[in-house]
């Protein structure tokens, strides 16, 4: 096949860029062409053209711009007309409603197929306006992205694709840190946003201290490009607001989390509710144990008590009370970090994705061909073991 992807950002910010790059790295392998269209400049396009990628620019701007929407429909529409891509994937509910738009200007609705990024709500004006324009096909990370993705008008045929990661390099040195020994290190990654629940994971941590039990809180991560400033900035304070002067290390923005989570005893998401939560599988990797809240993606891949622990939601006690036997036996501390990295090596690689990625494209391509769409919610790992 040939397939056209869009891109709205040219930055590789999280989780959606992580996964999107690593399924990239499969491309040539898959026996596809791939090509990628973004919507912004910068290092990400730059680097894929590096790596041998076909990438075009279409400067966007901002979605309320209405000339520039305009102007951009009509540039990625005399693309697709020259490219006559056999299946058009719209990265981000964003991207689609630029890509449906220009694909039927073409004659190519039929061949659209859009990545639901997060847990729509089911008000969300962008998901709703997604939706209503053309798809063959919805892609969701997780069965609860696509349950309520289908709470939304009209019904589509979903695939559900759990994300991967590479195996992590054995010869990673730790990054350079002066951390306090014999206290277990605590970690969270991510941009510094309010729906991330550093601050969340500040307060369950001064909780966990007034029951007796300390522990090193370390929170890598920026405010990345400025997306939450006043969040980021309120996080020190607040650290000091509650007597944790000391015991928590805040990393700013770097390049690669990987040396800073080789620190960590412990890894947590925050995140209610987390669509997948792809930092989760980077600690399992690593024989980390992880928790997370009992909502979303990570409740699909983490068994309680054996690959990881789940909290009862991501109010701060409930965090504190899924910390807290981790913090209390080094050996639940290993059992839950080896358990969880065998489940990951043979699930979660980036490989076993690569495959579920591009298997599920064919898929839909088969489905579009045959006109064969009665299945409204398939799981990608079945259609991968097809």
């Amino acid at each position: 096949m040939r397939i056209v992807i869009t891109v709205p950002w040219g930055h590789r910010l999280g989780g959606a860029e992580a996964m999107l790059h690593t399924a990239l790295q499969g491309a040539h392998q898959s026996g596809h062409e791939v090509e990628l269209v973004f919507f912004e400049p910068g290092s990400w396009p730059d680097e894929l053209i590096k790596a041998g990628f076909r990438v075009e620019v279409i400067p966007a701007g901002r979605l309320r711009h209405a000339h520039r929407s305009v102007a951009t429909v009509a540039r990625l529409a005399r693309l697709l007309r020259r490219r006559r891509p056999d299946l058009i994937l719209n990265w981000s509910a964003k991207t689609q409603l630029y890509g449906s738009v220009a694909a039927t200007l073409v004659g190519m609705r039929d061949r659209v197929v859009w990545w639901q990024q997060a847990i729509p709500p089911r008000r969300g004006w962008l998901d709703r306006c997604a939706t209503l324009l053309p798809a063959s096909a919805i892609c969701c990370y997780s069965r609860a992205a696509a349950e309520a993705q289908a709470q939304l008008f009209p019904a589509r045929p979903t695939y559900v694709i759990a994300a991967g990661t590479p195996v992590p390099d054995e010869s990673t040195e730790p990054a350079p840190l002066e951390l306090p020994e014999g206290v277990p290190v605590v970690g969270l990654v991510g941009r510094l946003q309010p729906w991330k629940g550093q601050d969340r994971l500040l307060e369950a941590q001064a909780i966990l201290r007034e029951r007796g039990h300390e522990m090193h809180l370390l929170i890598v991560g920026g405010d990345s490009y400025g997306l939450s400033p006043e969040y980021a900035e309120s996080l020190l304070p607040l650290a000091s607001r509650l007597g944790l002067t000391g015991a928590v290390t805040m990393t700013g923005q770097v390049p690669d989390a990987g040396p800073y989570m080789e620190h960590m005893d412990i890894l947590v998401n925050a995140s209610d509710t987390e669509p997948f939560g792809i930092v989760l599988l980077e600690g399992m990797a690593r024989g980390l144990a992880v928790v997370a809240v009992d909502s979303g993606g990570p409740a699909e891949f983490i068994e309680h008590r054996r690959t990881g622990l789940l909290a009862r939601s991501g109010e701060p006690s409930a965090l504190a009370d899924a910390l807290e036997p981790l913090l209390v036996s080094s050996t639940l501390r290993r059992e839950v970090g080896e358990a969880g990295r065998e489940r990951f090596m043979r699930e979660f690689t980036d490989l076993a994705m690569q495959h579920r990625f591009f298997a599920s494209l064919e898929a839909i391509e088969r489905d579009r061909k045959t006109g064969d769409q009665s299945q409204s919610d398939r799981r990608a790992d079945s259609v991968a073991e097809a």
